[in-house]
């Protein structure tokens, strides 16, 4: 099994290598991926010790490598940012994604007002 895209069912969101993003901090718009690299916590969807959320390498720390919050057992975790315009226009054009457009026209059209009108 490869770990290009996936699917995070915790943050209801696209997840891989192939995934292009921006690190969840906050104050930070790194440009990331959301790979096994950049996760809180080191592994699938965080593992035991992580939000699963993706980061840069300046707001990862430690081993397993986690976020500030979950390094400080806060409880508490940052908010997920939003899918890159880059991702979802790749989602709503790459012939790659025709069947699950097919299969899901009420998050295309989500999807695609998103990327017309951005908050």
């Amino acid at each position: 099994m490869g770990w290009s895209i996936g699917y995070d069912s915790n943050w209801k969101r696209d997840i891989g290598y192939g995934v292009p993003a921006k690190c969840d901090h906050p104050k930070c718009n790194a440009d990331i991926d959301r790979g096994l690299s950049h996760v809180c916590g080191g592994e699938p969807y965080g593992g035991d010790k992580g939000c699963g959320l993706y980061f840069c390498g300046d707001h990862l720390h430690g081993y397993p490598q986690r976020c500030k919050k979950c390094s400080g057992y806060r409880g508490t975790t940052y908010k997920p940012k939003p899918d890159t315009a880059e991702w979802i226009n790749w989602k709503l054009t790459d012939e790659s994604w025709q069947q699950w457009r097919d299969e899901n026209p009420e998050e295309v059209a989500a999807l695609a007002k998103s990327v017309a009108h951005p908050e």
